[in-house]
């Protein structure tokens, strides 16, 4: 579904630029919430749907990258398993870290879709082609998104938004 503030842009022509995948991590490939372990280490849940999502994203020639304000072990060993090839962590100011991947990989910020759930999230949803949140994102992060995911975050939102770029960049293969 569109955003509340109804980008000039459409959603479907958006995707069919895309070709980073850039995704925050907690609130999007996670519930956003944290298992705290006895000993003081954290644990968080990973929706394997959305792991195969961007297992197949990869598969498609889509790169997939997580930039999150959080590090941890858990996710550094999920970005591993699945393959991912920019993994930020510990990120205080995301909007930079995209342009250093933009300008390593010769992207425009066009070419990407990005998911955040959150605040510090909305430089980066204003700066790409594709802004991406959940649903149970704060007023302003939905205002600042093209596409508002039907699933929430850590539940299935990041296999949805896989499946819409790829069913998008598909009808423009097949249009051209």
């Amino acid at each position: 579904m569109a955003g509340r503030a109804g980008r000039a842009h459409n959603p479907e022509e958006a995707a069919r630029r895309v070709r980073l995948l850039l995704l925050d991590v907690d609130g999007v490939l996670t519930d956003g919430g944290l298992y705290v372990l006895p000993g003081g280490g954290e644990a968080v849940r990973f929706d394997v749907r959305d792991g195969l999502g961007l297992v197949r994203a990869r598969q498609e020639g889509l790169a997939v990258g997580f930039v999150s304000g959080r590090s941890t072990d858990a996710v550094r060993a999920r970005a591993a398993e699945l393959g991912v090839e920019e993994v930020h962590l510990g990120v205080k100011d995301k909007a930079t870290v995209l342009a250093a991947i933009l300008s390593r990989r010769g992207l425009t910020p066009e070419e990407v879709c990005y998911v955040g759930d959150d605040l510090p999230d909305i430089p980066v949803l204003e700066a790409v082609g594709l802004p991406v949140t959940v649903p149970e994102a704060p007023d302003e992060v939905v205002d600042a998104a093209a596409y508002v995911t039907r699933h929430p975050g850590g539940r299935g939102a990041v296999r949805e938004v896989v499946d819409f770029v790829l069913r998008a960049r598909s009808g423009a293969s097949e249009g051209a």
